[in-house]
């Protein structure tokens, strides 16, 4: 199984790419966008400042695992500076001639987006940088000695790229989008805002109590929380009168193996594998993904970042420990952990 094929096997249960039910609770404004409000602050300022001047938004950059709205961002501003936005992402361009095409087809004042820009390939990023800097595209054509180098104007128009692996994105580009905006896990109460707002919009009869519940349960993530929003909806439109209770959530959520935490089965297993296979470490992400029957991709891209934040493993040059809050979740102490393999 691919690195790819295997992301997208496990945001197809949990944290799946857009379907029209997520575009039906993407939000259209600032306002509306739950959660990050220093992002928002700043977001808000430049494009009023950009507005004020008749001017075109700055080069932004997002960063942040799945799912927290980088992409609802880049919609919103669009809207806001009155622009066409322009989608696509760096897997996708795969030649210079598809960035070319793109770049050239742009029209005064629009949004490029492209998400997982760190994905671009460097001899098609470095198009980007005059493209960026000066609004120029430098095309070669022809091959041998008769290739030459012809420069065309572009539009000015403004890039937004987002990226869920900073680290791999070059210093010349990194640099050309001045200060990033690195977008954080969401808060229970934020997520529960967003349920509710959801909610409203899909006319589903939800508690408070029940929106806190699935909220906690969510990993921090908006994208997760709607996810689950829709599972809770099935299950209360079947055993529970069509009305999201607390109770209603945690049977769902229960039955769908979502604990309390947010963990689901396969976090479980990749911490029963480190604790039990490996003693709690440290081991290389690749002996772990053998061990756990998973690619080391989608570990470190899917599950790594959550597992990390909420404190159940660490990263080391030596490879993924457990820690004791992982011990606990299991009901284990270091040493037990082994004992109860044999």
């Amino acid at each position: 199984m691919s690195v790819d094929r295997g992301l997208n096997l496990k945001r197809d249960v949990l944290d799946r790419e857009e379907t029209p039910f997520d575009l039906s609770l993407r939000p259209t404004d600032l306002g509306d966008f739950g959660g990050q409000p220093k992002i928002k602050e700043r977001l808000e300022i430049l494009v009023e400042a950009a507005s004020q001047r008749g001017d075109t938004l700055a080069h932004l950059l997002f960063i942040g695992p799945p799912g927290l709205g980088k992409t609802s961002l880049a919609h919103i501003l669009a809207k806001a500076m009155g622009a066409n936005l322009k989608c696509t992402s760096g897997p996708v361009i795969e030649k210079a001639g598809d960035l070319a095409g793109l770049l050239t087809t742009l029209e005064e004042g629009d949004v490029l987006f492209i998400d997982e820009i760190h994905r671009l390939q460097k001899t098609i990023e470095e198009y980007l940088y005059p493209a960026m800097e000066d609004f120029k595209l430098d095309i070669v054509i022809d091959t041998g000695p008769n290739a030459r180098s012809v420069r065309l104007n572009l539009p000015k128009f403004t890039l937004i790229g987002a990226t869920t692996r900073s680290g791999l994105l070059s210093s010349p580009l990194l640099s050309r989008f001045g200060v990033p905006y690195r977008l954080d896990y969401y808060v229970a109460e934020d997520l529960k805002k967003i349920i509710l707002r959801s909610a409203r919009i899909l006319n589903v009869e939800i508690e408070p109590e029940g929106a806190f519940e699935i909220a906690r349960r969510s990993r921090g993530t908006p994208r997760i929380a709607n996810n689950l929003l829709r599972i809770t909806r099935e299950f209360a439109q079947v055993r529970s009168g069509n009305h999201i209770t607390q109770d209603a959530s945690h049977q769902a959520l229960t039955m769908w193996g979502i604990d309390e935490d947010g963990l689901d089965e396969m976090d479980k297993r990749l911490l029963e594998t480190l604790l039990y296979k490996f003693e709690g470490g440290p081991v290389g992400i690749h002996s772990l993904a053998v061990a756990a029957a998973e690619e080391p991709g989608t570990i470190e891209e899917v599950y790594e970042p959550f597992l990390i934040q909420e404190g159940y493993w660490k990263r080391t040059p030596q490879g993924r420990i457990a820690t004791e809050r992982a011990y606990r979740k299991l009901g284990l102490t270091p040493k037990k952990a082994m004992r109860e393999l044999f």
